[in-house]
């Protein structure tokens, strides 16, 4: 065998060792099976496609959290994971169905709203594939995500993604984003067939509420916020001033000409009344360094310190960052204090209140995401589940 020969297997070797390492990682990060611990105001534990039947068997057929009250009031859906990269929503999610008890009303928990995004990163990103939170018996291992449904599972995108039912032309990959693609259409992609099955839900369940939780750049002005549509802006308005004596939070208008998003859809074709929140996370801007679990979780970057020192952030920053116990607790004391505020409003109908338990703001910066994450080896099979 010659020089030339010998040197062209070998690549060819090392070529192959590598695509089966890699793709073993890849493989295994698909499949990962996300434990979460039913906790004691959780009732039964439902899927999107029991609302929309042909989501059965697909990735997105995502794990729907039942947490009834202990007496008759309104219904709640909060929503986590619609960009899985977002990760405070998804723990905030996580945190409610391990932790909260409804007192009046139903709680409908999705932390995976997108559950096909959370089964692969952003490409060219250099994501972590995984992050774990800390707690007193070890740590949690959850997915790290991409903002769009996984093309493994929806391919391939048009060159102009047309919305339905509006038809307003959007970017092609918005085809993939759960959040361009509310109220969706029984028969179109699996992106549109998913929030479908969630208006679905809305509409069969009587939902008063829909809460949306996402995290955005420091370099984006729509963050440290809730958005909402013209019929949710009152409610909005008033839970932000009250808010507004725990930490920067302000209103932003969700705009009726564009289409597709959970603060304009729901509102538009349901009765819900919808919001979106907007928690800062570091992590997700451009000019950072590297993207790791340690600027995810912490929140800490230095090329945002000298951009904040200049003045082009949309929120303040210091060398303590955007933790995410923040931002978790953001998001929890935010939507208690929407829930509040929508008891006391005149949208709220006659026995339609919303009252619950579940850790806030002052807890998660005391004590940390991890303390509200429960053991799942500590528990009985039957109180797990694998989402």
């Amino acid at each position: 065998m010659s020089r030339q020969v010998l040197g062209k297997a070998i690549i060819a070797v090392l070529a192959l060792i590598v695509l089966v390492v890699g793709g073993k990682e890849l493989y295994d990060h698909r499949h990962y099976p996300e434990p979460v611990v039913l906790g004691p105001g959780v009732t039964r534990v439902e899927s999107l496609s029991d609302y929309h039947a042909p989501l059965k068997g697909t990735t997105n057929d995502a794990k729907v959290y039942v947490l009834e009250g202990q007496e008759e009031g309104g219904g709640v859906l909060v929503l986590g994971g619609t960009h899985p990269g977002e990760v405070a929503g998804i723990l905030a999610a996580i945190v409610m169905v391990e932790n909260a008890v409804p007192i009046k009303g139903d709680l409908y928990i999705i932390p995976h709203i997108s559950r096909s995004g959370s089964t692969g990163t952003q490409p060219t990103g250099a994501f972590p594939l995984y992050y774990e939170i800390e707690t007193e018996f070890g740590s949690r291992k959850f997915r790290m995500g991409d903002r769009v449904t996984n093309p493994l599972d929806q391919w391939p995108d048009p060159d102009v993604f047309i919305h339905y039912p509006e038809g307003q032309s959007l970017s092609y990959v918005e085809i993939r984003n759960i959040n361009r693609c509310w109220p969706g259409r029984p028969d179109g992609t699996l992106t549109e067939q998913t929030t479908y099955a969630a208006m679905q839900l809305v509409r069969e369940k009587g939902i008063n509420v829909v809460i949306d939780l996402h995290e955005a750049e420091l370099l984006y002005p729509v963050t440290n916020c809730i958005v909402a549509p013209t019929k949710s802006a009152t409610i909005a308005a008033l839970a932000q001033i009250n808010l507004g004596m725990d930490f920067d939070i302000h209103t932003e208008p969700s705009p009726s000409g564009y289409r597709g998003l959970s603060h304009r859809e729901v509102g538009d074709y349901s009765d819900a009344y919808p919001f979106l929140f907007e928690a800062p996370e570091p992590f997700l801007d451009q000019p950072t360094g590297p993207k790791t679990q340690e600027l995810l979780l912490e929140g800490v970057d230095e090329f945002l310190l000298a951009a904040g020192r200049k003045g082009l952030l949309f929120v303040e920053y210091d060398e303590t960052g955007k933790p995410i116990e923040l931002r978790v607790g953001r998001h929890l004391h935010t939507l208690l204090g929407v829930l509040s505020e929508w008891n006391w409003s005149s949208a709220c109908p006659p026995g339609r209140e919303i009252e619950l338990e579940c850790p806030d703001y002052y807890d998660l910066i005391e004590n940390g995401v991890g303390a509200f994450l429960r053991d799942p080896d500590a528990v009985g099979p039957d109180q797990v589940v694998f989402d």
